[in-house]
């Protein structure tokens, strides 16, 4: 994954939604066909040339703040193996909403790339109460465990607040240069919302050095947004069948994504 973003070409990365697994509210008592639709998405993906996959345990709902339990780690790293037997690109972990350390041991047992964290440093106010970002103890993990993933981290991520007065800038600084993140993610106020291009320029401005993804609302209605402030997006509800978040993949959609970002980057170059 991280030769994958330092390429100079944008990079495109599509998430499998996972359904609710085992212990979750709304887990229908099917693990197989959880997989099964995993499986499918992921496969899909591929077919529409996409160039990474995120697998996070979205259907979880309501989600931890942190430490999600052992059924869930080991229900995420069963379906993120099935899903490497059955493609070649590149795979991220994302356990929501905030547990970097079951992310990164999912990681170091399945091959995955990437874990994705949405609170390394700081702290902020969501749904689910306040997250602290603990950048120490993550990147010390990491070194034990997955030394080779990158570590791809939320600028003041969606569906929170920053808890006090905290400038854009100076959160992307603390989570690239004191996170000491491999690339950085700015997203909408909520899954499927539109990034605010004045947001990515801020951050852009304060970490040239970063790889910088879009984390959500991206699609080919909007692409020509922001084609030239990021190096990458991180691609869900637009290419999902309706453009529905916990729809199946739409290899239609994804191949009429990828395909406009090639084009566009063609042209640049």
């Amino acid at each position: 994954m991280k030769k994958l973003l330092a390429r100079k070409s944008p990079v495109v990365i599509g998430m499998v939604h996972l359904p609710p697994l085992p212990g979750s509210p709304g887990y229908g008592g099917n693990f197989e066909k959880v997989v099964s639709r995993a499986l499918s998405d992921a496969v899909r993906l591929e077919e529409g040339g996409i160039d990474a996959a995120m697998i996070e345990n979205f259907g979880d709902v309501p989600f931890y703040a942190d430490r999600v339990p052992p059924e869930t780690i080991a229900a995420m790293a069963v379906a993120v193996s099935r899903i490497r037997a059955a493609v070649s690109f590149p795979l991220g972990v994302n356990v929501l909403r905030n547990d970097a350390l079951a992310a990164l041991g999912i990681a170091a047992v399945t091959g995955a790339q990437a874990v994705r964290i949405n609170v390394l440093s700081g702290a902020a106010v969501t749904d689910q109460g306040i997250i602290q970002g603990k950048a120490f103890e993550v990147l010390r993990k990491r070194m034990i465990l997955a030394p080779s993933s990158a570590i791809l981290a939320d600028v003041m991520v969606k569906h929170s607040a920053p808890l006090g007065d905290y400038p854009l800038s100076q959160a992307a600084k603390d989570v690239a240069y004191r996170g000491l993140a491999d690339a950085l993610i700015v997203s909408g106020s909520g899954t499927g919302a539109a990034v605010n291009p004045e947001e990515l320029e801020v951050v852009r401005r304060a970490v040239p050095d970063r790889p910088l993804l879009l984390g959500s609302g991206v699609s080919t209605e909007n692409l020509a947004d922001y084609l030239s402030l990021a190096d990458g997006f991180i691609v869900g509800t637009s290419i999902k069948k309706n453009a529905v978040s916990d729809g199946p993949v739409s290899p239609a959609r994804v191949r009429r994504f990828v395909n406009l970002v090639r084009a566009a980057s063609s042209r640049r170059a």
